[in-house]
């Protein structure tokens, strides 16, 4: 229980915070406060300060402008402190990430009485390799190659060995921090990638380069820090490394989800697999190839000489197998030169149910990558133990260079036997199926068929791994519950029922601020004549003075009412597809100070995030009710598990998505409270289908005029 000292202590911090910054305590970030406060303190737990209590976690849906950051920082802190807790807040997004690490929490310990230390976390892949980096410049691309069958090789561009350079020459003047994120320009993919490692590529603390460890350094300031901020990404890593791997172990953390109604999706695909047949089929053959290599090194009558030729048998068998379960999914398509012209096919199994001769292929496939993965892993505790002793008959410098390689087979193997075993079994008939499903792709202009396998809800994985485990949590963001009900979240979240829910208004006067248009419109339906209705209407909408942002749901449409616009009228418009998000952003702002109109044209993307306060965005216009693609292998299959247990997959999944998804897209109009304007959605459908009634009244409340 919240004792009154702790209350009192709350409050004077957060009194001198407000007093300090010069702000308005605000009555919904006071409310959020009182509700994330009552939350971790009425957490009961034993001696070993390990919880035996439910009702440990605080679901938070706050309006925008309600100043949930430092309300949360504010009280978690303090919470975690006074628990002997670790806090790790997580959000969906770099943007926000910085904003709480270089603003949010520097000025609560400025402008408060409150003493904490916090850090960023970042996984392996933000971090330059020290050991990679040394093999690429001493090293050909073939001996690369050769190194890392399954990793991108960029040796062949011409900047690669003039970056490589630049970046020994500024590490050693101490320039960089070998943070990709520091460096001074954009890093290709391409360029990057062969530069990082991951938990089973390093050697630890075993590597020459362990001192001076960009990761490692970094990962031990976490361990002397109150506070970690990371993102979901990361923390759903580490859950499945079993926690505590990464970030501090789940029993011992209070974790805060901002941007939480992400954390659904992201564990969606955390925890999906897919395998591309024919590059698969190439990379047996690299891999195999790679171990040959290894051979020369170590010798036939070695202990890795023989794991090496134990494992011979299973390449051939394995490029059988692939062949195999091409002939079996290839028919399935059809005539695929649809796909090949940039349309990706999918062929989805109803009810997650995959034919007989796929199932029992299936399990010959799991079953042989398994053993591949198991050989690799005897390789790498050879080469772990040729790294400790360096009179060993494998030499210690081979097995320094040889053991990141190794590991990412084993990763690749083991990724394989992951993907082949949920084809393998039949789902308990009492959970959701798995989706599973093949896409036929254009893979660097040859066809490909990935086979592919995801969790249709994270609510049983996020349960287990997660809201079980942890010691409290807090979720919040501006968009938690549709249609006014936060039964969406918990069916896709599994956060646990008994958590305390709790929604705080936005200190915003919507019926002063803003206005919501639904004008009779053409039903997008047809959807000719409702790109036709929405060329004629833009013009006419929108004056020349404005700052606008027009959110399209298709790409299609989008670019056809773009080219179709008079002359006049497209010259102020700004298509995303042309700039990158920032440049976008930036020439709007731009073309605003000089008194311009300009308007940009954008996708789902650009209906979140997207920061355009006062005279930068004076009126929002949304094409159309942003209904799900039908054709989402995972959302059909959702659809098809919702139907067959008698529910109405329309109104129980369609409907309030979409519905997020008009308040996340409305709520680019007004983010200060000073900032007014009009929102228009020109879809008809509003004003005459009986969802549409339900879906205004889950809208900020905008002064109206329909019809």
């Amino acid at each position: 229980m919240l004792s009154e000292a702790q209350k009192a202590d709350i409050r004077q911090h957060y009194k001198l915070l407000c007093e300090n910054k010069s702000l308005t305590s605000r009555p919904g970030q006071r409310l959020m406060i009182a509700e994330v406060a009552k939350t971790l303190g009425n957490i009961r737990y034993d001696d070993d300060s390990e919880r035996n209590s439910e009702g440990h976690i605080c679901v938070v849906e706050a309006g925008t402008g309600t100043g949930k950051t430092l309300a949360y920082a504010l009280t978690c802190i303090y919470m975690a402190q006074s628990l002997k807790k670790k806090l790790v807040i997580s959000t969906a997004t770099v943007a926000l990430q910085e904003q709480i690490v270089m603003k949010d929490l520097p000025d609560l310990l400025r402008h408060s009485d409150m003493t904490f230390q916090f850090a960023l976390a970042k996984g392996r892949g933000r971090y330059l390799c020290l050991s990679k980096l040394e093999s690429h410049l001493e090293g050909d691309g073939q001996q690369q190659a050769t190194l890392y069958p399954d990793e991108v090789i960029a040796s062949s561009a011409p900047e690669q060995g003039t970056l490589y350079n630049e970046m020994i020459n500024k590490l050693a003047a101490n320039q960089w921090d070998g943070d990709r994120d520091s460096w001074p320009e954009s890093l290709e993919a391409e360029l990057w990638t062969p530069l990082t490692s991951d938990h089973h590529q390093c050697t630890g603390r075993k590597c020459p380069h362990i001192k001076n460890c960009f990761y490692f350094k970094a990962r031990e300031n976490l361990e002397n820090v109150d506070c970690v901020v990371t993102n979901h990404d990361l923390v759903l890593a580490d859950l499945a490394l079993g926690g505590g791997a990464i970030l501090p172990a789940p029993a011992d953390t209070i974790y805060v989800f901002d941007e939480g109604h992400h954390l659904p999706d992201k564990a969606l695909q955390h925890f999906a697999h897919h395998s591309r047949l024919v590059s698969t089929r190439k990379w047996l053959d690299q891999a195999d190839k790679a171990m040959s290599s290894l051979i020369k090194t170590a010798g036939l009558q070695s202990e890795i000489g023989r794991i090496v030729q134990g494992m011979a048998q299973a390449y051939p068998a394995l490029r059988d197998q692939m062949a195999m379960s091409r002939a079996i999914v290839e028919p399935l398509f059809g005539d695929v030169a649809a796909a090949e012209q940039g349309r990706s096919i999918h062929h989805r199994f109803e009810g997650g149910v995959v034919p007989a001769s796929l199932r029992n292929l299936a399990a010959e496939l799991k079953a042989g990558y398994t053993r591949l993965a198991e050989g690799f892993e005897r390789i790498l505790k050879e080469l772990d133990e040729a790294m400790e002793d360096s009179d060993g008959e494998f030499p210690k410098q081979e097995a320094e260079r040889w053991y990141p390689a190794v590991g990412m087979l084993r990763n690749r193997a083991d990724a394989n036997a992951a993907l082949w075993q949920q084809y393998e079994f039949e789902d308990a008939a009492d959970k959701p199926p798995m989706g599973r499903w093949v896409s036929f792709v254009d893979n660097a202009g040859g066809g490909d068929f990935e086979v592919c396998a995801s969790p249709i809800m994270a609510s049983h994985t996020l349960y287990s791994h997660l809201w079980s485990r942890c010691f409290g949590a807090v979720v919040t963001s501006a968009t938690l519950a549709a249609l006014g009900s936060f039964e969406r979240f918990i069916r896709r979240s599994g956060v646990p029922r008994d958590s305390n829910f709790t929604q705080v208004g936005s200190p915003f006067n919507y019926p002063q601020a803003a206005q919501l248009i639904v004008p009779t419109f053409v039903d997008p339906s047809n959807a000719l004549a409702h790109t036709e209705a929405i060329i004629d209407d833009l013009p006419q909408r929108i004056s020349q003075q404005d700052a606008a942002l027009v959110l399209f749901s298709s790409r299609k449409q989008m670019r056809g009412v773009y080219f179709e616009l008079p002359s006049s009228f497209r010259e102020k418009v700004l298509l995303q597809d042309d700039y990158s998000k920032h440049a976008l952003l930036s020439k709007h702002r731009e073309a605003v100070d000089e008194g311009k109109g300009s308007v940009i044209f954008g996708l789902a993307s650009m209906a979140e995030g997207v920061d355009l306060p006062g005279q930068y965005c004076t009126h929002v216009i949304i094409a159309k009710i942003p209904f799900a693609v039908p054709d989402d292998p995972v959302e059909a299959a959702l659809s098809e598990w919702v139907q067959a247990a008698g529910g109405n997959p329309f109104m129980e999944i369609t409907v309030p998505d979409a519905a997020i998804k008009l308040v996340q897209a409305s709520g680019r109009l007004l983010r200060t409270e000073t900032d007014t304007g009009k929102v228009a959605i020109l879809d008809s459908r509003l004003l005459t289908r009986r969802y549409g009634r339900a879906i205004i009244d889950s809208l900020p409340p905008f002064a109206q005029q329909l019809g």
